[in-house]
């Protein structure tokens, strides 16, 4: 996390067992204190990235794939073009 960034701090309740394997995954790799902070963080952000593929997937699972495709290389190419424009206005 970039020092910039302020953090937060809250307590999550869960079992005991989850606990342990945790702790023994972290310690076994020779992590230090702040790691589990660390991987919770990593953890959260993957699920929530994950679960927000696959929302987008079940929205779009009707658009047939070239159509998809073809949009999103629109969209990508729109998006290449802006940053040329903006970096050429800054040279």
């Amino acid at each position: 996390m970039p020092e910039s960034q302020s953090t937060t701090r809250l307590t999550i309740t869960w079992s005991k067992e989850t606990d342990l394997i945790l702790r023994s995954f972290i310690g076994a790799r020779g992590l230090k204190k702040g790691a589990l902070s660390k991987f919770i963080e990593e953890a959260v952000r993957r699920q929530v990235f994950h679960q927000t593929v696959d929302a987008v997937r079940q929205r779009f699972s009707d658009v047939p794939t070239d159509q998809l495709r073809k949009e999103v290389d629109e969209a990508v190419q729109a998006v290449r073009a802006e940053g040329r424009r903006s970096r050429a206005k800054r040279s």
